[in-house]
């Protein structure tokens, strides 16, 4: 009988001699009558309420709506209100992102050597760092009086806003592991979370588009294409175009602070409820011998656990064509479609249809297992290709609603499936405590390094096409840019990765052996909690 993954167990010597690990496999599918009573009982005890989900959910939104607003709007706020160059905006994302990234690992470093408390493990990294990610936040959107450091100032609140954004999302993503062990549990947490995700960026997009959208509307390209025409007027003309300029500056300003705050705003509500409603747990699998895996040491067996890095590779390549279209979407609408007076609600539309699919990708992942729920996020690659083609008011609202599909089937299933991966690697190796933190925060370094990279390149593309700051008309070559980023690049990354993800060999037989076999070692504490702490190791 293959084991999880793959892998074949092999039997122990007799009766009278301790069974190596792998004996925990069972070879039927498991029973509820083989648990018996106990495991029961165990089930019972695993089981979240539905306002535990809920909090859990909640606590994670407000990370989403900042994140979101910063994905649709951060680089067109560079280029359009702070008059940043697009060369030096395209530093500013990638070394954000770059810091992000690199801040993951460290973080993870730090927090998987952290002591329990009486509200947890990862609880006080959570709550340390929302004060301070607020901060950062607001001042990430605010203009100074200054022009010749404005890089410099958005690069340091940006970066920081990066790293205080890791130590938050690093501890609640991996908290999904110590809500309960239960997988199906854990799925369900996670599409609460997913759905109220969406939700949460649904809600910083439409705040935030809602009230920035006079700052981008078509009186501000009025305005701009007569200064341009009265540019070789007289020196008081001129002077009266420069006044009118500076007045849209100063309105979009006072527009994006005003955003800031209110999703400032958002991040207290957030995390009081996260820290009111859900119960850290301690983890669940590991015995009273059993020892913290050294961090290092954990990262190198996570960089060879086969599953976890095919996975990982899929979702590198999924996620950064999501992110290239939510970056470049508001550009494009503005520059290349002639969307501008759309954009916001574009916006709305996707992110509605990826809100109100969440529950159906759950569904459809039960049902036909999760490898077979990636298809949808294919789905979007058509219809993008459409709209750069033949830009239409009505075909890009069928685009917003599609893509929104697709990006609901890109954010659940990574999530959903990560929780597998670490149940693989646990079972492989039933003495290391507290990979859980290595994991998650291994995944999230390098989804934002990609997401990083993939930013930089778009916006340095838009710098070598000749994009103009400040201009409602770019040049032929600017648009031509943004169809490819639009288009033909996310569609050819969502390809590799779904390529790749044919390759990822967790199946739901698999799975559920590996459920039954971590139930079985959960059961069998009680017996082995005199295992003496040098006793050596066992692999499957």
């Amino acid at each position: 009988m293959a084991g999880a993954g793959g892998d074949t167990p092999q039997q122990g010597d007799g009766p009278g001699k301790a069974a190596p690990k792998a004996t925990l496999l069972p070879e039927e599918p498991p029973q509820e009558q083989a648990l018996g009573r106990s495991a029961e009982e165990l089930r019972q005890e695993d089981r979240l309420s539905v306002c535990s989900k809920l909090c859990y959910a909640i606590g994670g939104a407000p990370n989403q709506v900042a994140t979101s607003a910063t994905a649709f709007f951060l680089q067109i706020y560079l280029l359009d209100i702070a008059h940043i160059t697009p060369f030096h905006a395209s530093l500013v994302l990638f070394i954000g992102k770059a810091w992000g990234a690199v801040t993951d690992p460290v973080a993870g470093f730090f927090i998987s050597k952290s002591k329990w408390t009486k509200i947890g493990r990862l609880m006080p990294w959570m709550l340390g760092c929302t004060p301070f990610m607020i901060v950062s936040y607001f001042f990430m959107w605010y203009l100074p009086p200054f022009v010749a450091g404005r890089v410099v100032w958005y690069l340091t609140f940006y970066c920081l806003f990066q790293a205080l954004t890791t130590l938050f999302q690093v501890p609640y993503s991996a908290l999904t592991m110590f809500l309960s062990p239960d997988q199906k549990e854990r799925d369900s947490a996670t599409a609460y979370r997913m759905t109220v995700e969406v939700l949460g960026t649904l809600m910083g997009a439409a705040l935030h588009g809602q009230i920035v959208a006079s700052a981008h509307a078509s009186d501000h390209c009025t305005v701009n294409l007569t200064i341009h025409a009265a540019d070789s007027s007289s020196s008081l003309s001129n002077a009266s175009n420069l006044a009118g300029s500076l007045g849209l500056q100063s309105h979009g300003r006072e527009l994006y602070m005003i955003a800031a705050g209110v999703i400032g705003g958002v991040y207290l509500f957030g995390i009081l409820i996260l820290f009111i409603g859900v119960k850290e747990r301690d983890d669940p699998y590991a015995l009273n011998s059993d020892k913290a895996i050294p961090f290092f040491k954990g990262l190198r067996l996570t960089m060879k656990h086969g599953p976890y890095l095919k996975l990982t590779a899929s979702f590198l390549l999924i996620s950064t064509a999501i992110q290239l279209e939510q970056s470049n979407f508001v550009l494009f609408c503005t520059h290349a479609a002639s969307l501008h007076n759309h954009f916001q609600y574009l916006v709305v539309t996707i992110l509605v249809s990826a809100a109100v699919s969440i529950p159906f990708w759950q569904w459809f992942l039960q049902q036909f297992g999760k490898k077979s729920a990636a298809c949808g996020i294919s789905w979007m690659i058509p219809f993008a290709v459409m709209l750069v083609t033949i830009p239409n008011l009505v075909l890009a609202y069928v685009v917003a609603f599609v893509s929104g599909l697709s990006i609901a089937a890109s954010l659940l299933l990574p999530w959903s499936m990560l929780p597998d991966v670490v149940d693989h690697f646990r079972l492989l190796n039933p003495h290391a405590k507290g990979p859980e933190t290595i994991f998650y925060a291994s995944y999230v370094f390098f989804t934002k390094m990609s997401a990083g990279i993939g930013l930089g390149i778009s916006t340095a593309s838009l710098e070598f096409a000749g994009y103009k700051t400040g201009m409602c008309r770019q040049s032929s070559t600017v648009i031509l840019t943004l169809k490819i980023l639009i288009g033909a690049v996310p569609a050819i990354l969502i390809v590799i990765g779904l390529s790749i993800l044919l390759f990822y060999p967790i199946t739901e037989k698999s799975r559920k052996e590996t459920e039954f076999a971590l139930e079985l070692l959960r059961r069998s504490h009680r017996s082995t909690d005199n295992l003496s702490e040098n006793e050596e190791d066992t692999w499957l």
